[in-house]
C-alpha cells in the first residue's frame, strides 16, 4: 500500500528553517475544459481535441467522460472512436488556449516568487517559505474556476519533483500536500514508473533487475546503478530518496525547431520514406527563418514513427542540417526496424545544449 501525503484538509505549514515550497500547478485536461467553458452543453459527453481519424490523428487531450471509455492523450484517433464510439472530436483552437494560458500565468505570478512555465497548462511556482503554500494554493484554484472557468491541480512539497507527483495525486480539481517529514515514508513506496523521465521503455528494463519502488532502488548503490543505467541511474538514486536540486528555470528559451508529417497511408519502403524528405526540408527551413535561427547552426535529428506505433529517434552533433545530411540520419533511423512507417519528423538542436545526448551512434 503506497503512503499517502497529507490531503488538503491538513493543517497550516509549520515547516521550519525557512524550508523550500514549491507548488506545481497542472490543468485539468485544459483544451477540453476551455471548450467545455466555451460551450456548457458538451461538459457531460465525452470529449476530445485531436486530429481527425481519416488523417491519421492522434487525440491532444480529453476530458473526464471520455477517460471513463479508456480514451487517452497520445492516442489514435481511430483507436478512441472504436473505444467511444459517442466520442465528439473538435479540431482545436491554438489561439483560444494560448489567450487563456497568459491569463493563467498573470495569476500565478501574482503569488510567486518565481514562476516557470512549462507548457501551456502547466507550472511551478516557487513561494516565500515563510507563507502558507496550503492556502495559497487553495486560492489559485479557487480563482482560477471563478476568473478562467477551468479549473486546476495543485501539488505541494520542498521541490519540483515531489510537487509535480503530487498535483497528479488528487485530480481534477484537488491538490496535495508533501511536507518534509514525511518525505522519506512516501517515496520509498512510490513506483518507479511515477517518476517523470521514466517510460514504458526504460520500466522494463527497470523491471528486468527487479527494480519497481523506489525503495527497490535504494538498495543499489550508486556507482551500481550508474554502470547500468547511466545518467538515468543517477537520477533514480536521488529521487529514490525524494532528492531534486533542480531550480525554477526562468528562461523558456527555445532549444529545437521541428516539423513531422503523418501519413494517411503507411510508407512501406525506405524509397517512399525518402521521397517525403524535400517536403518536410522546405517546411523545416521556413520554420528555421521564422525563429531567428541559421540552420547551418543546428544539429540534425530524425524521428520515425512505425505502423505499430513504436518508434526511433536519431541525431548527430557532427552531421549538418542539410538535405544530404537528413538523409543519411533518415537511412540509419530506417535500418532499426523493418516496419512500414506511418510518420516522420525531422529537426535541429542547438548542439551546445547537450553534445553527448545528441550523438546518439
Amino acid at each position: 500500500m503506497q503512503a499517502q501525503p497529507t490531503s488538503v484538509s491538513a493543517a497550516p505549514d509549520s515547516d521550519s528553517h525557512l524550508q523550500r515550497k514549491v507548488i506545481h500547478i497542472d490543468c485539468d485536461c485544459f483544451f477540453a475544459a476551455v471548450e467545455m467553458r466555451e460551450n456548457p452543453a458538451l461538459r457531460d459527453i465525452p470529449l476530445a481535441i485531436g486530429g481527425d481519424a481519416d488523417r491519421r490523428g492522434v487525440i491532444a487531450t480529453c476530458n473526464y467522460p471520455a477517460r471513463r471509455f479508456g480514451v487517452r492523450s497520445a492516442m489514435a484517433t481511430a483507436q478512441a472512436k472504436k473505444l467511444c464510439p459517442p466520442l465528439m472530436l473538435l479540431p482545436g483552437r491554438m489561439a483560444l488556449y494560448r489567450d487563456v494560458s497568459r491569463q493563467l500565468m498573470a495569476i500565478l505570478q501574482q503569488y510567486a516568487q518565481q514562476l516557470e512555465q512549462v507548457s501551456v497548462d502547466e507550472a511551478y511556482l516557487e513561494i516565500d517559505p515563510q507563507s502558507n503554500a496550503t492556502d495559497i494554493a487553495e486560492t489559485i484554484r479557487e480563482r482560477v474556476r471563478h476568473e478562467l472557468g477551468i479549473t486546476v491541480s495543485a501539488g505541494i512539497a520542498p521541490n519540483k519533483f515531489l510537487a509535480k507527483i503530487a498535483s497528479d495525486w488528487n485530480k481534477p480539481d484537488g491538490q496535495w500536500v508533501i511536507r518534509p517529514q514525511q518525505v522519506d515514508d512516501f517515496v520509498a513506496q512510490l513506483p518507479l514508473k511515477k517518476i517523470p523521465g521514466i517510460g514504458p521503455a526504460m520500466e522494463k528494463k527497470l523491471a528486468l533487475h527487479k527494480l519497481f519502488t523506489c525503495a527497490d532502488i535504494r538498495r543499489w548503490p550508486l556507482t551500481e546503478l550508474v554502470r547500468t543505467f547511466g545518467r538515468t541511474g543517477a537520477m533514480l538514486y536521488e529521487r529514490a530518496r525524494g532528492i531534486d536540486h533542480r531550480q525554477l528555470n526562468l528562461e523558456r528559451e527555445r532549444k529545437s525547431v521541428s516539423v513531422e508529417c503523418t501519413f494517411a497511408t503507411d510508407l512501406a519502403a525506405e524509397s517512399h520514406c525518402l521521397a517525403q524528405l524535400p517536403g518536410l526540408w522546405q517546411r523545416w527551413l521556413e520554420r528555421v527563418e521564422r525563429s531567428g535561427w541559421n540552420s547551418s547552426a543546428l544539429a540534425p535529428f530524425v524521428k520515425v514513427k512505425f505502423a505499430d506505433f513504436t518508434q526511433t529517434t536519431l541525431a548527430d552533433s557532427h552531421e549538418q542540417a542539410t538535405a544530404e545530411g537528413f538523409e543519411r540520419l533518415l537511412k540509419l533511423a530506417l535500418q532499426r526496424e523493418q516496419k512500414a512507417v506511418r510518420l516522420l519528423g525531422i529537426g535541429g538542436r542547438l548542439p551546445d545544449i547537450d553534445r553527448k545526448q545528441l550523438t546518439l551512434f
